[in-house]
Order: C-alpha cells, then sequence, then structure tokens
C-alpha cells in the first residue's frame, strides 16, 4: 500500500507518491560505434524534501559484473524537481537576494491553476551529474507518470559527449519503473538503460 506524506508544501503534493528511498536493479543496452554496450547495475535513488516548494533528488549506480558483483560506479547525480511556474516578487532570488513582496503561501488552488489540458502537471527537474554534466529537464507528471526531456545539456571541457536525453517514471504495482533515452557519443536519441525499484 503507498502512503503518502501529509502537511507537504501544496506545490510538492503531486510529487508525493516518488518520496522516500527507492533501490533496485536495471539493464543498459547502447550501441556506440561498432560496439554496443550492454549489462546490468544497481540503482538507488533518494527523493525528499525540506519544506521548500521543490523535492531533493540524489541518484547512485553501479554497474555488476556477469556474477552479481560491484564492477564500477556508473552515476551520481543529485538536483531539484518542482512544479514549473513563474516566479513572482513573493519568490527569493536571484542568488541570496531575499522576496521584494511579501511571502505567500501556495495553496492546493494556486497549484490547480498550473494543471495543463492533459490533466498532468507541468515540471521542471535540474540535475548535476559527477561527471561534469548539467542538465535541465521539462515535462509534465500526471498522476503515478512522469515524461520529461531535456531543454538543455551542459558539459565541462572533460565531460564526455551528451547532447539530449529524456526520461520516463511511472509507479506501477508499488514499483517505481523508470526508462531513460540520451544522445550521446556519436549515437542518435535512443533508449540506454531501465530500471525496477522497489521502496525501502
Amino acid at each position: 500500500m503507498l502512503e503518502l506524506p501529509v502537511d507537504l508544501p501544496a506545490d510538492i503534493v503531486p510529487f508525493a507518491w516518488l518520496i522516500g528511498v527507492w533501490e533496485g536493479t536495471g539493464v543498459i543496452d547502447y550501441p556506440v560505434g561498432d560496439e554496443r554496450l550492454q549489462g546490468e547495475f544497481t540503482h538507488r535513488i533518494s527523493f525528499s524534501h525540506d519544506g521548500g516548494p521543490f523535492l531533493n533528488y540524489s541518484s547512485t549506480a553501479t554497474f555488476l559484473t556477469e556474477d552479481g558483483a560491484p564492477a564500477a560506479a556508473l552515476l551520481a547525480e543529485t538536483g531539484f524537481w518542482r512544479l514549473a511556474r513563474p516566479a513572482t516578487a513573493a519568490d527569493p532570488g536571484p542568488a541570496l537576494l531575499p522576496p521584494s513582496a511579501p511571502v505567500h503561501t501556495r495553496t492546493v488552488d494556486d497549484v490547480e491553476e498550473l494543471r495543463a489540458p492533459s490533466g498532468g502537471f507541468p515540471i521542471e527537474v535540474s540535475l548535476a551529474h559527477a561527471d561534469g554534466a548539467l542538465e535541465l529537464y521539462l515535462g509534465e507528471i500526471n498522476g503515478p507518470r512522469i515524461d520529461i526531456g531535456s531543454d538543455a545539456v551542459v558539459r565541462s571541457a572533460g565531460a564526455k559527449v551528451h547532447t539530449a536525453s529524456s526520461r520516463m517514471y511511472g509507479l506501477v504495482d508499488g514499483h517505481l519503473l523508470w526508462a531513460w533515452d540520451i544522445a550521446a557519443l556519436g549515437t542518435p536519441l535512443r533508449s540506454h538503460a531501465s530500471a525496477r525499484l522497489a521502496k525501502v
């Protein structure tokens, strides 16, 4: 049974089913030139909140040998998930600038005004990867399904070439299922990994 936290900020209520720590395994299958990169990995995702209008996110993954032993760290990423909405004078920022208008506690009615014709809510996901890449995703959360695509990918000079991504997340039978498409290392956008995670 899915237990939803109570007393959440209104802006993260649509994300409530994600909150917690999820662990499981997945598979990789991605062609790079004449080579096909394949294998299995373990994956851990954490979604949390600290009272702000966003979710804190972190994720790690480890490649497994054929006998299931950890072989190499694949991924470490961290970031924030939030509803997409225009900033107002009641919001802080940029940087450390305080709000220039009285702070307004947003309500469910405020969030409802953001609902798209599809029935979902527009979202923004900003991620920083330990390998020197930054991604900004735009998309939608619609009940227990999330679809996001990269709006921008920024890489440091030493990072591997990665130009676009799309991700899908869904809650199925109490498990978090996800699929991730990438355009990287000369290969056009296509599926490269998927996983099934359970809440721990």
